[in-house]
Formats: structure tokens, C-alpha cells, sequence
């Protein structure tokens, strides 16, 4: 059975967010994109050819809440693959992330996930005052360990990452435009990045249009992905900036993540294109 290392199913969906935010890169005039109490769900499916499985759900959530004392955002990531999948490929995925609110700078990164037998708990603890990570990783393959890391300027957790993503001002971007990436991934600090392949109308599987900002993500090479920018994203071109659809291509067939939920959004969905 295929074991998601690197990539696991929340990180499809958070369309790889692996970033480098440079200082060049600016925000949107709008910033922060999303209000606390926002909830997006997706369908995890599998399609080969013909072939089409629901395999599981995936919901994302943002609050307020306090770490160290200091305001912040919450976020909280959870997958689950659905019952009659847990047979096949069993998802149980918990990912939650500390950041603060001027930047989306991470202050404490959880990750607590089971995927196919494949069981991965990380911690990571970010120190800007005295410029270091701290971490605690275990899985299936290594045992319970604890290191210092370099805290290397804007560096993200995957789930702090797409926050900031969404926040990102597209429209300074050519097509083929390259974003780079940096991301704390499994104890281990990748540089990679996203390309900006502009603007599409979207109509997705239940028949709803929207106009999207397209790109794609450099996968890392893992048991299932052959590496490369075999990754898509298309988000809203609107001011939420959510993710409509994510497709990937694995060994054998493709994995998509699709939007089924918005619950609290702060700017009215727009991109939707209404049928007349």
C-alpha cells in the first residue's frame, strides 16, 4: 500500500503551500482575506480513467485564540478518509498551526496524522528571539527525536504557508512566473516554489463555473509522486482566494480535492459564475 510521506492529503489540498515569501512578494490591500470562524470543506477523490472514488473529506477552519500570551490566528486542518475507503487506504489526519496576525509568521506547528499504516506526529516550535526551530518527530520508520533548526527568514509551515498564499497579490504576476517556496516539511527545510499560469473559468463536477487564478506546485519526489510540477490549483478570482480545486498526479491515476463548503467567508464569493 502506498505510504504519503512528504505529501500527505491535507497538503494536496493546501496546494503544497511550501513558500519563500520574499520581501518583494506583496499582499493584497484587502489582508487578512479570511475572517475567524471561516470554514472550507473538500471531497478527496480518485479518479483513474473512468473511474471515479469519493475516498474522503477534508475541512479547514480559522480562529482567534492567544499563544504565549500574544493574539494570533488559529488554524486547523482535518482529514478523513470515509468508511468504506478505511479498508483500502485508512486517513486519519490532524494539522494545526499557531500564527501571528501581522504576518502569518508560524509560532507552533502540529501535525498528527495516519495515513495507510503510516502514522507521523511532528512538532515544531518557532524561536524568532533567538532565530531557531525546535523540533520533536517521530513516524512509522524512525523513532521519537528531538533537534534544533536555523529559523531561516519567512519561513512557513504548511499550513501557515496557504494562509498566506491566499494573501498574496496575484496581479503583479506574468503568466510562467515562478513564486518561490521555502517550508519547514519533516524536520527538513525545502526551498521550492509555485508558477502562475493565469486566469481560467473553472466548472467543476456539480456544474458550478467560477473564474480562477490557475497555478501549478513542485511536488517532492516521494513513494507516490514522481516529483515535478505535476500539481494544479485553481483558487477563487475573488478577494477570499479559496482553493476550487486541486488535481495531482500520482503513479497511477490523479487525486483531486474539491471544494463541497464555505461557511463564514469574508468577502461575498464573487468569482461564482451564476447560470442565467
Amino acid at each position: 500500500m502506498f505510504k504519503l510521506k512528504k505529501i500527505t492529503i491535507i497538503s494536496l489540498i493546501l496546494s503544497l503551500a511550501i513558500i519563500n515569501i520574499v520581501k518583494s512578494q506583496s499582499l493584497v490591500e484587502q489582508y487578512p482575506v479570511f475572517n475567524p470562524g471561516e470554514k472550507i470543506t473538500y471531497s478527496a477523490v480518485y479518479n483513474w480513467g473512468f473511474i471515479w472514488i469519493n475516498a474522503g473529506t477534508v475541512e479547514f477552519r480559522v480562529n482567534e485564540t492567544k499563544y504565549n500570551g500574544k493574539e494570533c490566528y488559529h488554524f486547523n486542518s482535518l482529514a478523513s478518509s470515509v468508511p468504506s475507503y478505511d479498508w483500502l487506504f485508512k486517513v486519519r489526519d490532524y494539522f494545526q498551526s499557531y500564527a501571528r496576525k501581522n504576518d502569518l509568521a508560524p509560532l507552533f506547528f502540529d501535525r498528527n496524522t495516519y495515513e495507510g499504516g503510516y502514522s507521523v506526529h511532528n512538532r515544531f516550535t518557532f524561536d524568532y528571539s533567538n532565530s531557531l526551530i525546535y523540533t520533536q518527530t517521530e513516524n512509522s520508520e524512525k523513532p521519537y527525536t528531538e533537534d534544533t533548526l536555523e529559523l531561516q527568514q519567512n519561513i512557513y509551515d504548511v499550513v501557515s504557508g496557504v494562509y498566506y498564499i491566499r494573501n498574496l497579490d496575484f496581479e503583479k504576476y506574468e503568466i510562467n512566473d515562478t513564486i518561490p517556496i521555502r517550508m519547514i516539511i519533516d524536520n527538513e527545510i525545502f526551498d521550492l516554489y509555485i508558477r502562475y499560469l493565469g486566469k481560467e473559468i473553472l466548472k467543476t463536477r456539480d456544474n458550478r463555473k467560477f473564474n480562477t487564478i490557475k497555478f501549478s506546485a513542485l511536488l517532492i519526489e516521494g513513494t507516490i509522486f514522481s516529483g515535478g510540477e505535476d500539481m494544479y490549483v485553481w483558487v477563487t478570482d475573488d478577494l477570499n482566494r479559496i482553493p476550487i480545486l486541486v488535481e495531482a498526479k500520482i503513479l497511477i491515476g490523479t487525486v483531486k480535492a474539491i471544494l463541497t463548503g464555505t461557511e463564514n467567508l469574508k468577502f461575498p464569493l464573487s468569482s461564482e459564475i451564476k447560470a442565467e
